[in-house]
């Protein structure tokens, strides 16, 4: 049995080396690419919370911006739920259906019907197209309102159907939009207990992305993605955008078009902002939502990040060249405008590694149970290995602590532990959203057409906020 089976081991022991050889570098690169972005952010500080001197906050109306297909069952909570949160405010709802869509427009039609805060885009064209495309229907509606009222709107709010905002949210950007041409506030998943596994990956990325990456890079003036949702920009700054798009805003042959945008205005030498801030209750105004529970869906929401972000993105976006107003630091600027990017671009080329290292364990335990069953001689790893595997686990506990560190502080000291078997699912989500992105990024090059991959929301129960002094009690 020893001699029949000993090809095999040499096989399964030479792939599983091999593969660990390949993650363990990978995973090596990554994890210094992440301390030093950590040791960045724990050197810059925190920012103080405070109002913006000098500045009076920006006056007139707000429209905000909600493209809709199939979201009859969330839309009629939503809209009423922003109408009541911003009751006293001077808000405009423009909410952008498709004439194909018959329950999500008669869902809405009692609103639209009631509150003449709540205007209906219907574009042209059979959904779906693409949410940017959605997105430029409503601009130019905006614009069709601005003429026929004589009225100039002031900032145009993103937000998705399934939003919860909160009540201080526009006040906020009005006092920010004075001196930025972007505003962006935290996005914090909403998940219940029986979605703790799939929902719950999603609070744990966002816990971080939104307290750690894009703080530090407003802070360092550096371009600002938006986040889609939670996102408000000036009417002048759209307007700009529009000009150099032929009349559009947003680019409709995209899956990324809101990331697209905090790039571009950056490249034009306009202002972002990241603020995370509270109201004088003591709770974190952030826009909250709701996200997939089920491994297909999250996997197919990912993927359309990683088209929008990774593949498709790095042919819209390219990388960023120093601006000219930047000065003697403009080519360190760029750099580091590029290392923004790189990390943006990554999940591709991470889902690899991280595939490499789970077959590599398995092989490797492979290997044990066949020199435990069949006598398959052991193979000496080598030093660089071993080095390579006591320095990863170093680096992995670091990168856990950090999740459970930012995931405790937005969710609590029960979900900030849940956060680190968790980290397990989320690298398994990251495999299959890149697989499904790669085969979708190469079916849009053939085809040459974009579809709005949507995720379906159930109808769901208004969070309540939550105060920051109750966060590490939960």
């Amino acid at each position: 049995m020893e001699g029949s089976t000993a090809w095999l081991g040499w096989l399964v022991q030479s792939a599983g080396h091999e593969l660990m050889l390949f993650a363990s570098v990978g995973i090596l690169l990554f994890g210094l690419d992440d301390l030093l972005f950590d040791a960045l952010w724990f050197g810059a500080g925190r920012t103080r919370r405070g109002a913006v001197r000098g500045r009076d906050p920006v006056s007139g109306t707000v429209a905000v911006f909600v493209p809709a297909w199939r979201e009859a069952a969330v839309l009629p909570a939503t809209l009423t739920h922003m109408l009541r949160s911003w009751d006293g405010e001077d808000v405009r709802l423009y909410v952008g259906c498709y004439p194909n869509d018959a329950a999500t427009l008669m869902a809405v039609a009692p609103l639209v019907a009631r509150d003449r805060r709540v205007r209906l885009v219907i574009g042209p064209a059979a959904g779906p197209t693409t949410k940017g495309d959605n997105l430029n229907r409503m601009w130019h509606a905006l614009g069709e309102d601005e003429r026929a009222e004589g009225r100039r709107f002031a900032a145009v709010v993103l937000h998705d159907a399934e939003d919860r905002v909160h009540p201080a949210e526009i006040a906020l950007y009005r006092l920010h939009l004075a001196q930025d041409a972007m505003v962006q506030i935290p996005v914090v998943p909403h998940y219940e207990p029986a979605q703790r596994w799939i929902g719950g990956h999603y609070a744990d990325e966002f816990a971080e992305a939104h307290g750690k990456e894009l703080a530090l890079r407003s802070r360092l003036r550096l371009p600002l993605p938006s986040a889609g949702v939670g996102t408000a920009l000036t009417r002048n700054a759209l307007t700009l955008l529009a000009i150099e798009r032929g009349g559009d805003p947003f680019r409709a042959d995209s899956l990324a078009e809101d990331y697209e945008v905090g790039m571009l205005l950056d490249a034009f030498g306009l202002s972002a902002r990241f603020v995370d801030a509270v109201d004088g209750d003591g709770t974190r105004i952030v826009s909250r939502g709701e996200f997939p529970a089920r491994v297909e869906a999250a996997a197919r929401q990912k993927a359309r990040w990683v088209v929008g972000i990774a593949l498709a993105g790095w042919d819209h976006v390219a990388w960023p060249a120093a601006r000219p107003d930047d000065g003697p630091r403009g080519a360190s600027r760029a750099w580091a405008a590029r290392w923004m990017l790189w990390r943006d671009r990554r999940a591709p080329l991470a889902a690899i590694v991280i595939l490499a290292a789970y077959i590599g364990m398995i092989l490797a335990g492979l290997a044990m149970a066949g020199e435990a069953l069949f006598g398959w001689s052991a193979v000496d790893i080598g030093d660089t290995l071993r080095w390579l595997l006591a320095f990863n686990a170093v680096l992995l506990l670091w990168r856990l602590s950090m999740r459970f560190l930012f995931t405790a502080r937005c969710y609590g000291l029960r979900a900030g532990f849940a956060a680190v078997p968790r980290a397990f699912v989320a690298n398994l989500i990251a495999v299959l959203a890149a697989r499904r992105a790669i085969a979708c990024y190469w079916t849009m090059q053939r085809s040459g057409r974009v579809v709005w991959d949507k995720t379906d929301h159930p109808a769901v129960e208004a969070p309540r906020p939550l105060l920051l002094s109750e966060a590490w009690l939960r």
